[in-house]
């Protein structure tokens, strides 16, 4: 956002007193007359970013994920979507890879929160790289949006990558495959590659999906993966309820039904340890992806 800044004078950014864990500061440092640091107090931040946006600003929301889209959700849905703002909120710290924090700041219910919201756009890169071009797209969006973001360091897997191309509400096959197709989101992105390199060294050919959107999902890309593949497998750092994985199953099953596996957080909270940890003890991790997969494989045939 500091880089943007001068290209984009609408663009005004408020914190709820988490600069220092949303690198907001960086912001608040380039540009103190456009960022707003509104305390502790989520609800009252989404409301004054409604406010500018109505009066022709470009407001970034920024706060955990668990405040952004749990606390503040009254004033998410009634101030900012109903109205149709202009207003990014971006969550930060989204699922379990939060590690120590544990359950209560382990947000894995935002994606369903935000997608069930009429009119949002709902975004979650998988590595810098998309996250620089989601913001950059979402400066050039008119609409009320949700962006997650994770707090645990992933490797860049988009940068450079031939045939790359990020826009809202299009998918990007990273990798192609006859067998099974891996639509993956956030770091689920990375863990699909990897099952894809997996199950590769078993002979078995997995199309991977980086869907950075999930809402509005790209309905077209995910059943014409189904119909080359008969199968999929969703990836996610969320609930397996209500999140990429509920929307891909709620498409399919009325346009295309072909077995779907959804592998993320099996409708429980999270709990405290090392990010690793925590990732490992929910099955996240690509050994797990890939069992997914091969399971997928089964249920086809």
């Amino acid at each position: 956002m500091c880089e943007l800044a001068a290209k984009y004078p609408q663009l005004v950014v408020l914190d709820a007193d988490l600069s220092a864990a949303t690198m907001t500061k960086s912001f608040a440092a380039a540009h103190p007359d456009r960022f707003f640091n509104c305390g502790i107090a989520e609800a009252n931040m989404t409301a004054i970013a409604a406010g500018m946006a109505s009066c022709g600003l470009k407001p970034f929301t920024n706060t955990f994920a668990v405040f952004a889209a749990g606390r503040a959700y009254e004033q998410v849905r009634n101030s900012i979507a109903y109205p149709h703002l202009n207003v990014v909120v971006v969550g930060s710290h989204g699922g379990v890879s939060v590690g120590e924090d544990g359950a209560t700041h382990q947000m894995i219910e935002d994606l369903a929160l935000m997608r069930s919201i009429p009119g949002m756009t709902v975004v979650n890169p998988c590595d810098a790289n998309e996250m620089r071009l989601a913001v950059e797209a979402l400066l050039n969006y008119d609409g009320p949006a949700y962006l997650r973001l994770g707090r645990s360091p992933v490797e860049v897997v988009t940068g450079g990558r031939d045939g790359y191309e990020f826009k809202l509400g299009k998918g990007v096959v990273l990798r192609d495959g006859s067998d099974v197709a891996i639509a993956a989101t956030g770091l689920g992105v990375q863990l699909a590659l990897e099952a894809s390199d997996i199950l590769a060294s078993e002979g078995i050919d997995a199309k991977v999906i980086d869907i950075h959107t999930i809402k509005p999902l790209d309905n077209e890309l995910i059943i014409k993966a189904a119909r080359d593949t008969g199968c999929i497998v969703t990836v996610e750092e969320h609930n397996v309820i209500g999140g990429l994985g509920g929307a891909v199953a709620e498409l399919l099953s009325s346009e295309y039904p072909v077995p779907v596996i959804r592998h993320g957080v099996n409708d429980t909270f999270g709990r405290s340890g090392k990010a690793s940890e925590v990732l490992e003890y929910y099955k996240l991790t690509a050994q797990d992806v890939a069992g997914s997969a091969r399971a997928a494989i089964q249920k086809k045939s």
